[in-house]
């Protein structure tokens, strides 16, 4: 394991997408996304995803150079075609524009069309909730789950995330995707040659499997069951449906550079809250606050993250040595190491 600072994995990660055909705004955009995510214990959206990034990017599946293109649909409406390009360039626009069209109409909405891996849906909605607001955030994903009682995969793993601020601490977050486990967890048992819980997968005859390369020649199970599987297809809808982009069964994946750019959808929705509660949100939330901390047992939703993140930030990113060594040879350079 390597240890670097938040701004060398920064400076690195920009370097390695900047030489791979990505514009210098959209590698600083992106890179700050990836190291976040890493700092907040999501590897799963943070640096790993770094060499399938540059690989898209340098054969074309990512345009790294697009500029998102907005309209305006309506007062509180934007429209923002990610060009095929990465999804950060787009989701940071929306995050710029939704506050003020927000406390202008009490709500804003954002379709994000042409886009790419969405990343850590959490960190998108918090940001806007920082400004003040509430927001919800849905995404989806190409296919890695089969529909209730199906057997192939055909929706994605559909992320949702929701932030709310909070009286005199940082806004509650709640970030979930729909399936049990994450593909890349699959993934990582499958290289270590360990088995995974029974209750994560199914296999392509739709059995229950513990063994990794089974699970992925088959379909992920939903959280919940049925009503996860239900969950999962609202978000397929919201999110591509609405967006005009392609479905999880139609989108190529985010994971490698084969084939075309996938057209995911992403829709982000705010809300000014303090006006839709004749001001009172404050006050409610607080009790909120109130009711959590009156049982010692129970835990505020996120609070794993805000820990990784202040550790990460006190003490540095560890890395993995292997992966941190594939990013170097991306970049073309090595960084100096804590």
């Amino acid at each position: 394991m390597a240890t670097l600072t938040i701004a060398d994995a920064e400076r690195l990660v920009t370097h390695a997408l900047a030489i791979s055909k990505t514009s210098a705004e959209n590698a600083r955009s992106t890179a700050r996304a990836l190291v976040a995510a890493e700092a907040d214990g999501q590897p799963g959206h943070g640096l790993s995803r770094v060499p399938s990034y540059c690989k898209q990017a340098l054969n074309g599946k990512v345009d790294g150079c697009a500029k998102p293109v907005v309209h305006v649909a309506a007062a509180a409406a934007l429209i923002v075609d990610a060009q095929s390009g990465f999804a950060y360039p787009a989701i940071d626009y929306v995050i710029e524009q939704l506050p003020a069209m927000a406390r202008h109409s009490g709500v804003a909405i954002a379709a994000i069309r042409r886009s790419h891996h969405f990343g850590q849906a959490g960190a998108h909605v918090e940001r806007l909730a920082n400004s003040g607001l509430v927001a919800i955030a849905f995404a989806n994903s190409p296919k890695a789950m089969a529909f209730w009682g199906g057997k192939t995969a055909m929706m994605g793993t559909n992320p949702v995330a929701f932030a709310a601020p909070m009286p005199n601490t940082p806004p509650l977050v709640i970030d979930m995707a729909l399936s049990v486990a994450a593909r890349a967890k699959i993934i990582k048992a499958q290289k270590d040659g360990r088995p995974i819980p029974a209750d994560w997968a199914i296999d392509a005859g739709g059995q229950p499997t513990t063994d990794p390369a089974s699970a992925l020649a088959g379909s992920l199970m939903p959280i919940g069951g049925a009503k996860g599987s239900a969950l999962a297809l609202m978000v397929e809808i919201l999110a591509a449906a609405v967006t005009g982009c392609n479905f999880g069964w139609e989108a190529n994946s985010v994971l490698d550079d084969k084939g075309a750019a996938p057209n995911l959808g992403h829709l982000i929705v705010a809300l000014d809250a303090n006006l839709l509660s004749m001001g009172t949100f404050t006050e409610r939330m607080g009790g909120i606050l109130t009711a959590i901390a009156a049982d010692p047992a129970v835990r505020v939703p996120g609070s794993r993250r805000l820990k990784s993140r202040e550790k990460a930030t006190r003490m540095g990113l560890e890395v993995a040595g292997d992966l941190l060594a594939e990013i170097e040879a991306l970049a073309g350079r090595e960084i100096d190491r804590q």
